[in-house]
């Protein structure tokens, strides 16, 4: 499940980690007063969008005065606003976050991942913050410092001072920024996150460090355990044909192809995706029907992949989970 930024930020403020001051806004006339409540003469008004790369795609705005914050939030709200992950469709603009300005003297990144191949909790650290971490990666690794936190022991300040000693951070850099790192690894821990990124994670003037942007993202598994985030969702960021599916205990992602799947267990449907792909062919959609599927819910599942207007419905059904008749 993922959230949106004014959400992520209000949640790591719960944990003493430093953000700006902002305020949410869905109409024009509710920006203007936040900016007025904020007070200050600089604010930046941010497009609310489960995406990033808002930025390059205009939806990041920097306003001097509140005629600026009205400008912008009328070109904002309403606004379908296309990056490099909505796909060409974009994603329309339901809300605003408008933020007090903050003293920048220095960018950098700082994530956090579940590292499913070492079963322990990922960490990102870079100098350059504000560019996407994969551009990073690719053109600049050795820009990048990597260290992990074992779930037995948690993270340790000799792994962050380390990685910060290898980006060529300061000493004093590193103590503020290892007791910034334990608090987002509490935070990452106790809400079940599956990613958390602060891309820019800012040093000001004065030498603190503040999350100027943040990401999470959590384990839906893990929702029963944190009812209060549930209503955080923002369905209208959401595929209608998942929210669909889940309302009838479906597993079901949404891909781009033009063959739908109906299959019942997940590692069968993740093969016939495969084999599809391996023959040419496009699937639609991931989808596990399970194996107690009523007539409703295998109904259910056909006029969800209708709806996807697929141009074939391929059908694999393991009988010794379901039962075929009832499909």
């Amino acid at each position: 499940m993922n959230i949106h930024e004014h959400q992520a930020k209000a949640l790591l403020r719960e944990y003493g980690i430093p953000v700006p001051r902002g305020e949410v806004a869905f109409s024009v006339d509710e920006a203007v007063q936040g900016a007025e409540t904020l007070g200050g003469d600089l604010w930046v008004v941010k497009a609310q969008i489960h995406a990033g790369g808002r930025g390059k795609a205009g939806g990041v705005q920097l306003a001097r005065t509140h005629a600026d914050v009205k400008q912008y939030a009328e070109d904002l709200l309403g606004a379908t606003l296309v990056t490099h992950q909505t796909g060409p469709t974009g994603k329309v603009v339901g809300r605003i976050y408008v933020e007090e300005g903050c003293d920048i003297a220095r960018e950098l990144y700082l994530g956090v991942v579940v590292d499913r191949a070492s079963s322990t909790v990922g960490f990102m650290l870079s100098t350059e913050g504000g560019m996407e971490i994969e551009t990073v990666a690719e053109e600049t690794p050795e820009l990048i410092a990597r260290f992990s936190a074992h779930p037995g022991v948690g993270l340790q300040d000799f792994q962050v001072r380390r990685a910060c000693d290898q980006l060529g951070l300061s000493p004093k850099e590193a103590r503020r920024l290892t007791g910034f790192a334990r608090k987002l690894y509490t935070a990452f821990v106790e809400l079940d996150c599956s990613m958390a990124e602060i891309n820019p994670l800012v040093i000001t003037g004065t030498g603190d460090f503040i999350a100027l942007d943040a990401k999470m993202s959590f384990d839906s598994n893990a929702g029963f355990r944190h009812k209060a985030l549930e209503e955080l969702r923002d369905l209208s960021e959401e595929e209608p044909s998942e929210i669909a599916a889940a309302a009838h205990d479906l597993s079901y992602i949404k891909l781009d192809g033009n063959i739908g799947c109906l299959v019942n267990g997940a590692g069968l449907a993740m093969a016939t995706m495969d084999i599809l792909k391996h023959f040419g062919g496009e699937p639609a959609n991931f989808l596990d029907v399970g194996g107690s599927a009523t007539t409703e819910r295998v109904t259910e599942a056909f006029r969800i992949l209708m709806g996807d207007e697929v141009e074939a419905i391929f059908v694999n059904i393991f009988g010794g989970i379901m039962k075929c008749d009832t499909l």
